[in-house]
């Protein structure tokens, strides 16, 4: 089963869960140990196949460190965080979640695209 921790100290993924922004990406940052990295992804491809099948749902795409890294990174893409949330805590999502090793480490958390002068458009 993943582990979970929070990636900003002061807003929770919980805190999150209550805003009605969109759309939103979901950045998860897992660690595992060395030697569970198969097993850390198919459990993620488990539960990216439940995701997809939401609504609200856009895209998703799994990285992972490189030179020997056991940090990976999924990035998704939903149409609103009301989405994110119904997907999130659906009963069927949270028992995959046992499926994980359990070295695995996850850190969900939300975020919106910004405008930044002369190098991000909003």
């Amino acid at each position: 089963m993943a582990n979970f921790e929070e990636l900003d100290r002061v807003v929770s993924l919980a805190d999150q869960m209550k805003a009605e922004d969109g759309p939103i990406v979901l950045i998860n940052v897992f660690t595992v140990d060395a030697g569970d990295e198969e097993a850390l992804v198919a459990a993620w491809s488990h539960d990216a196949d439940f995701m997809k099948a939401q609504p609200g749902y856009i895209s998703t795409q799994m990285h992972q460190g490189i030179a020997g890294s056991t940090t990976f990174i999924n990035y998704a893409i939903w149409q609103d965080v009301e989405s994110f949330r119904n997907a999130f805590t659906n009963p069927e999502f949270q028992r995959r979640i046992a499926d994980y090793p359990p070295s695995a480490v996850a850190k969900p958390h939300l975020f919106r695209k910004i405008g930044v002068a002369n190098h991000c458009v909003a």
